[in-house]
């Protein structure tokens, strides 16, 4: 397949605010993402008003948006890091770019400033190839190719759904290891993307991502709560829930999911010692999560990620279910939020 010319009006950059005070963060993306429509997204636990510098094109979400849409219970539904859903809730575009507010632009080993935005539309405006893996990874990347012995009826690819970027400094491990390793801090900078193969499974982190929206869209929401979960990434599971889903219906629908560049600098938040508490109970949940994933088979029915989506959470319902109540909650939240999708992209809020 031929390469995509992706618009800068095509793509939406999403936000979610979990600080109010964004001026020093956007003017340090100012340079990469000025020319794109913004979407900012306060977390509606947030009582302070956002501070957001001048010179940018965007729309600001706050709780009443949110209770406008979903009621005003509802609006738990997007609390802290799961505000930004929101976010791709009501953007009009087809690509969606989702960065944490706490990450900021860095370079690469030659001191050079990486435009995360631009990596990201590189990688969802090429093919993916998830059917046969070259070891050269990306074969669409610059000074690379596809390798001897490569099949030349698969060298065509698929359309890339999702784009994973990752993490200089503090990288996107769980509480446990970081609290173990406490001085533990990424600096290896790998020039590399390549295709997730088929079948295989990722944690696909929230806080720095790409998608299109028209594909995979209906695929990320905030669906897995858990009982203590906080306002910080050691202390959510709802960006792993939702990616291994997503992950699971590009594979279906014969879409691509690449990881690696871009990269971004993730500054420091909150104690992993402390965030421990709260996420020992997803961590325990993933060694049922996974193998359970690995299991399942969509019917040949399911022709969109919204139908993908509403056959998993059955799945989920009947097998998961039974082993732990956050599983029954996450198959309704999933149920409901195809819902909300459909309603939303029917037009039903004009005002919004």
């Amino acid at each position: 397949m031929s390469q995509e010319n992706i618009k800068d009006s095509e793509v939406d950059i999403v936000i979610g605010a979990l600080q109010s005070d964004l001026s020093s963060f956007l003017n340090e993306w100012r340079p990469i993402i000025s020319r794109f429509h913004l979407i900012i997204v306060q977390d509606p636990d947030l009582k302070e008003e956002l501070n957001i510098p001048e010179g940018f094109d965007l729309n600001v979400y706050t709780k009443s948006d949110i209770d406008q849409i979903v009621g005003s219970s509802g609006s738990t539904f997007f609390s802290g890091y799961s505000c930004r859903y929101f976010g791709y809730l009501l953007s009009r575009k087809k690509y969606i770019i989702s960065i944490d507010d706490d990450c900021f632009p860095t370079k690469d080993s030659m001191g050079n400033l990486i435009d995360a935005v631009a990596q990201h539309i590189t990688n969802l405006s090429t093919p993916a190839t998830p059917f046969f893996f070259n070891t050269l990874y990306d074969p669409y990347c610059e000074g690379a190719d596809f390798v001897r012995g490569y099949p030349f009826s698969l060298r065509s690819g698929v359309t890339s759904a999702m784009s994973c970027g990752l993490w200089l400094n503090l990288a996107d491990y769980d509480a446990p290891t970081q609290a173990l390793k406490s001085q533990l801090r990424n600096s290896r900078y790998v020039d590399a993307v390549m295709t997730v193969p088929a079948r295989a499974l990722m944690p696909v982190s929230g806080i720095n991502i790409a998608f299109n929206r028209e594909a995979v869209g209906p695929t990320l929401f905030p669906a897995l709560k858990l009982a203590g979960e906080g306002k910080l990434r050691w202390e959510t599971m709802e960006d792993i829930w939702s990616g291994m889903c997503a992950k699971v219906v590009c594979d279906h629908l014969g879409l691509g999911v690449k990881s690696g560049l871009p990269y971004v600098w993730r500054k420091e938040r909150g104690s992993a010692v402390d965030s421990l508490r709260k996420e020992w109970e997803g961590v325990k949940l993933m060694e049922e999560v996974v193998p359970f994933f690995q299991s399942v088979r969509l019917p040949q029915t399911a022709t969109t990620a919204e139908d993908c989506v509403v056959e998993i959470a059955k799945t989920v319902k009947e097998q998961l279910g039974r082993v732990d109540p956050v599983f029954a909650r996450a198959a309704e939240a999933m149920v409901e939020w195809v819902k909300l999708w459909k309603k939303v992209e029917s037009g039903s809020f004009p005002g919004i």
